[in-house]
């Protein structure tokens, strides 16, 4: 176990890496009306106790405050005490820790992401084909193809986070909730970054294009 002082750390650099994300997202308007949740993983990992520090509940993540993230464990509670709430989603964040071991968890609402689960939505996934910024995902064979899995969007949230592991492919980092958003996931929070830029750019393809044929 960590001690508190490295656990301090740990958690303020956490924290600011956050918020530095949150900055940057936001200003691509990805958080309408207080949507979306970051998480970033912090401390040691075994899928059976983990830790990791995610936004609270309800804020507006155009504007920073001392009061935006609070630490969970891997059950989606709080690990410290405090007056916070976490997201309504954590469930969902606990399940894709515990399956890939990842570091860094970003899930956003775009236009682009909600029209393209709902398009695929009978195939229950995305099909990208040969496009360039599949290379965002270190998929470097020539004209790759992916398919990004979309889960229905339960009202309970626990309904989803039971399904979260059976659809999680290696080599894509990412899963899709119907006429909802993008979880992206990575090992660091510059990865995770990286791959849900480039799930975005590519759902915004796959929509045009599907325009285009019609």
């Amino acid at each position: 176990m960590m001690n508190n002082a490295v656990r301090l750390e740990e958690k303020q650099q956490a924290f600011a890496e956050l918020r530095e994300v949150k900055t940057t997202l936001a200003a691509k308007g990805w958080f309408p009306a207080t949507s979306g949740n970051l998480s970033i993983r912090v401390g040691d990992f075994t899928p059976e106790q983990f830790t990791f520090a995610i936004t609270a509940s309800g804020k507006d993540k155009s504007v920073n405050t001392p009061s935006d993230f609070l630490l969970v464990d891997g059950h989606g509670q709080p690990a410290e005490k405090t007056d916070l709430k976490p997201s309504a989603e954590t469930l969902i964040h606990c399940e894709i820790y515990r399956a890939t071991g990842c570091g860094a968890i970003f899930h956003v609402h775009t236009v682009f992401n909600n029209l393209v689960s709902e398009l695929f939505w009978d195939r229950k996934s995305i099909p990208v084909d040969g496009v360039e910024l599949i290379k965002g995902f270190n998929i470097w064979e020539e004209e790759a193809t992916i398919e990004v899995p979309i889960l229905p969007n339960y009202a309970d949230i626990s309904r989803i986070a039971v399904l979260v592991k059976d659809v999680i492919l290696p080599r894509v980092p990412g899963i899709m909730l119907r006429k909802h958003g993008i979880y992206a996931w990575g090992a660091n929070a510059f990865e995770a970054k990286r791959h849900l830029e480039a799930f975005e750019f590519l759902f915004e393809y796959v929509y045009r294009l599907e325009l285009l044929k019609k």
